[in-house]
């Protein structure tokens, strides 16, 4: 099955990417580019540098393949309440799964574009879904030309059901095969990313840039009652170029849920899977009713009912700092997060520091490390759970559009609040190489 979909899968993105070749992809108004001019783009700038000039479709795609070779380790010779061994698995050195995007951009009207990403193949789904889509309206006039132009030359309206714009983190992730913007391979321990109904208000003046939005946290939707749930994301934020030299960026970023919410899935919304394949699996993992986790080891602490301990919901904060000095670029994280029920309590704290330097003809190479780590307890007077993650890595770009990427990983699990779980003691280290293609 696996063998067939990649063939299909490989088959698909050679005809994309011919396509690509022999033929001139549209320009799309107020757009990312999703190759390396994308790199470092965050909200879409509202300079009108593209004539509108009819109805366009720009057809895209991502397509990701790794070489894996990562050893791990726990504390061995414990066992689970039905006997099963909590030592991990064994790991070899070989390929993974290869994942791959299917992207339409859509130029409706002139400041109005649709967006639609399709998996067509994930670590955790193997078949083709849709990932989600928006709406993005940079403009009005298709109500009337000129309607409440003066207002929309510094707002951006977004609508649909895709990820939210809750931090900066989530610009620089890799989203299934979309792995060109994030300079190393895995993402963030604790990854703020999910796909919700959703409708957002951004407003962009002189660097300066706030935003509100809404959604009812949930990522998968059904209309029936027992969850009454909302939150409220927002973001405050200035981005200047100060010379040809030097860009700063710095936003602080909120995510608020209600007490009716029955799901919060802002660090579990990713349904791809994480970017490092079987790592934490442990022996008795095969006789869970839903079996190995694809999404270890990446870390949710969530506090709703259908997670993590299960008396609570989510309110967080994330501050982004962005530097930019000609080559050399640091991006941090700093995010505070609590259970909502104060009755419980609760919380943890994730740091990352990301330093980059860049070098070459049109800065093709990169070298850099990331820093990252997580720490809290699941409820007020709970043991202390602590994640530690370091990456080495390097890059390089042989065209826009193909991106040769390695990194050294090593995470430790340390704290009491592990004790009885396949992560006491659990440490992995290894290495991970990457080829991407974006258009």
């Amino acid at each position: 099955m696996k063998n067939s979909i990649f063939k299909l899968t490989m088959a698909g993105m050679m005809l994309f990417a011919t396509v690509a070749a022999y033929a001139q992809l549209p320009s799309i108004q107020y757009y990312r580019y999703n190759d390396q001019r994308g790199w470092n783009v965050f909200e879409t700038s509202k300079e009108d540098t593209v004539k509108y000039e009819g109805f366009k479709v720009r057809v895209g795609g991502g397509f990701a393949m790794q070489f894996q070779g990562i050893s791990q380790s726990n504390d061995e010779g414990r066992v689970d309440g039905n006997s099963n061994s909590l030592d991990l698995v064994e790991l070899d050195n070989n390929m993974t799964l290869p994942t791959a995007n299917l992207n339409f951009d859509v130029q409706l009207e002139d400041g109005l574009r649709m967006h639609l990403r399709t998996y067509l193949s994930s670590r955790h789904h193997p078949e083709a879904y849709v990932k989600g889509g928006y709406l993005q309206i940079d403009k009005l006039d298709f109500v009337k030309p000129g309607f409440m132009s003066g207002l929309m030359e510094k707002m951006t309206i977004r609508v649909g059901m895709d990820e939210i714009n809750y931090g900066d983190a989530h610009f620089r992730r890799t989203d299934n095969a979309r792995a060109l913007f994030n300079p190393f391979v895995g993402n963030y321990i604790m990854d703020a990313f999910t796909t919700e109904p959703f409708i957002e208000f951004t407003y962009q003046r002189n660097g300066m840039i706030g935003m509100l939005g809404m959604s009812n946290g949930r990522l998968n939707q059904e209309p029936v009652p027992g969850d009454d749930g909302k939150v409220i994301f927002g973001k405050l934020g200035y981005d200047k170029q100060m010379n040809d030299d030097l860009r700063l960026r710095l936003t602080g970023s909120f995510y608020s849920s209600s007490k009716g919410s029955d799901v919060d899935y802002l660090y579990a919304g990713d349904r791809a899977g994480a970017r490092y394949y079987t790592v934490l699996h442990a022996e008795a993992d095969a006789f869970s009713p839903r079996g190995p986790s694809d999404f270890d080891p990446r870390f949710s602490p969530s506090f709703s009912r259908n997670f993590g301990n299960g008396n609570g919901y989510i309110n967080s904060i994330m501050i982004n700092p962005f530097v930019k000095f000609n080559g050399l670029e640091f991006f941090g994280t700093y995010e505070i997060i609590n259970n909502g029920n104060g009755d419980v309590g609760g919380g943890y704290n994730q740091f990352a520091a990301d330093l980059i330097y860049r070098f070459g003809e049109s800065e093709r190479f990169y070298i850099g490390g990331r820093y990252n780590t997580v720490s809290g307890e699941a409820a007020d007077g709970a043991p202390t759970q602590e994640i530690k993650r370091t990456n080495l890595g390097f890059g390089y770009f042989l065209t826009q559009n193909v991106m040769m990427k390695g990194e050294y990983v090593t995470s430790k699990y340390e704290g009491d609040g592990w004790s009885g779980t396949k992560f006491q003691g659990a440490e992995f280290d290894g290495v991970v190489i990457e080829a991407v293609i974006q258009f």
